[in-house]
């Protein structure tokens, strides 16, 4: 097991294309310090997987990176392709090609999964769009989800029910991975998404992941378990503490932290902050 602390990686052999690259991160919440320093590179076409005990600011990451305005970037830098992103809103992050599925989905009643899904798909693809116009023809459309659908083992009649309204948890994650195949991401930043499910859950849900991920994705995999990487073997795991990022290594990390827990890896940095103390907020941008 190799050991860097802050998360510097190199390159995955044969992974090309974008990168996204975090540089000393510093994140506040309400004015609270959280982020305390994050290194971070990941290329399109690898699977990171970022670990650590609750509290120790894997969220705040996410958020951070998803530009959710409650979330204060104090110092550091988020780039994408050596573009700086952190002052972007939320909708300019996603037109570049950064994507979230977040730990809590928002639940949209009167909006249906089809509609939700046309016109997100239509300001990826054309950014300059004004609302109303210029939306994906519903023919190429419809031919476009129900083929998604089909490749992820998905109910065609799926698409006809309101965002996320009634979903159960399993239904949720399986939503998320079916925006991740309509609106492929360069980055795909995946909060918890095994929090809550059942193992039967997991499953489908690792393996819609793992038919997506590919050279043209970039994975960021925030979990505490080891189960979602069963089928999304990470190149490099990171593990956090305190607002930082302490140790990066392969998945045998992960396989030491499942087996063990935190206990030796808070042994090996005793000078690691305590883990912040801070509500995520359930409501995503």
């Amino acid at each position: 097991m190799s050991s860097e602390v802050n998360g510097a990686t190199g390159a995955v052999a044969g992974a090309t294309g974008s990168v996204l690259r975090i540089r000393d991160l510093h994140v506040s919440v309400a004015d609270t310090p959280i982020l305390r320093g994050v290194n971070m590179q990941i290329r399109q076409g690898e699977v990171h997987a970022l670990m650590g005990p609750n509290g120790s600011g894997k969220s705040t990451l996410a958020y951070a990176l998803a530009g959710h305005p409650n979330y204060t970037i104090t110092s550091g830098s988020i780039e994408i392709d050596g573009v700086e992103i952190s002052a972007f809103e939320a909708d300019a992050r996603a037109r570049l090609g950064l994507f979230l599925a977040f730990q809590y989905p928002v639940v949209i009643p009167g909006v249906k999964v089809a509609d939700f899904l046309r016109h997100a798909v239509s300001n990826i693809r054309n950014p300059d769009r004004r609302e109303g116009e210029g939306l994906i023809g519903m023919r190429e459309f419809r031919k476009e989800i129900r083929d998604r659908m089909t490749e992820l083992g998905m109910d065609h009649e799926f698409a006809r029910r309101y965002l996320n309204d009634g979903f159960s948890g399993g239904e949720k994650k399986r939503m998320e991975i079916l925006q991740l195949a309509m609106l492929q991401p360069r980055f795909a930043i995946l909060d918890e998404t095994d929090s809550g499910l059942d193992s039967d859950a997991v499953r489908v849900v690792s393996e819609g992941l793992a038919k997506l991920s590919g050279p043209q994705m970039g994975v960021l995999i925030i979990t505490h378990h080891e189960r979602l990487l069963e089928f999304n073997r990470p190149q490099f795991v990171h593990v956090m503490l305190g607002g930082r990022i302490v140790e990066t290594g392969g998945a045998d990390l992960a396989h030491e932290l499942h087996a063990r827990g935190y206990a030796d890896i808070r042994a090996r940095h005793p000078d690691a902050a305590p883990e912040p103390t801070h509500t995520t907020p359930a409501a995503a941008v």
